[in-house]
């Protein structure tokens, strides 16, 4: 395969329809995990959001992808510093979830979290079950939103934990009947090129 070439961009005034398309309904029904991506702004301030926005890109070098709402606060401290980190929120987080998808300004006053050392960004020690430490490769507007590419530095395992889930509306998690072996063991990803 030749990884040279790009795909050419779409012309948007081609579009065979001009009546704005609700993808609301088509993402509702493809769950995803549920993280925090957050930030230290430059003056110390910390910030977050729930995201569901997150995708592996690369192994080598290893860049993930997280997309935040333009004039995001949290956004605004990745721009500054250049860096985040992206939590990976247990089973046991909806609650967490939800503080950070409410926008109260006393989030971070509400729960445990460290920025110690070489960590990108807050890590919610209560909330998350692995954290990945980004620093921006690339960022791009697209629409309503900025997609930032993140090289990651480090990964932390705090606990093994099930994910939590958020699909159909509403929060989620693995069946009970989902063998917990997989958890933290060293198998490589699936390569789906």
């Amino acid at each position: 395969m030749n990884t040279t070439n790009r795909l050419a961009p779409a012309d948007p005034t081609s579009a065979s329809s001009t009546a704005p398309v609700d993808m609301r309904p088509l993402m509702a029904s493809f769950p995803s995990g549920v993280t925090v991506t957050t930030a230290l702004h430059s003056d110390g301030r910390p910030w977050g959001m729930t995201c569901t926005s997150l995708c592996s890109v690369s192994l080598d070098p290893p860049i993930l992808l997280v997309c935040l709402r333009c004039g995001s606060p949290t956004l605004e401290a990745i721009a500054a510093t250049r860096s985040f980190a992206v939590n990976l929120l247990h089973e046991q987080a909806r609650a967490f979830a939800e503080l950070f998808a409410s926008g109260a300004v006393d989030r971070f006053e509400q729960v445990r979290w460290s920025a110690d050392g070489e960590a990108a960004g807050p890590h919610l020690l209560d909330a998350a079950h692995t954290i990945a430490d980004c620093e921006v490769v690339e960022d791009s507007v697209v629409g309503d939103h900025v997609v930032v590419l993140g090289r990651v530095r480090a990964v932390t395992r705090l606990r093994p934990q099930r994910p939590l889930l958020y699909g159909l509306r509403r929060y989620a998690t693995w069946s009970d009947s989902v063998d917990g072996s997989y958890l933290f063991s060293d198998a490589q990803a699936f390569d789906w090129s």
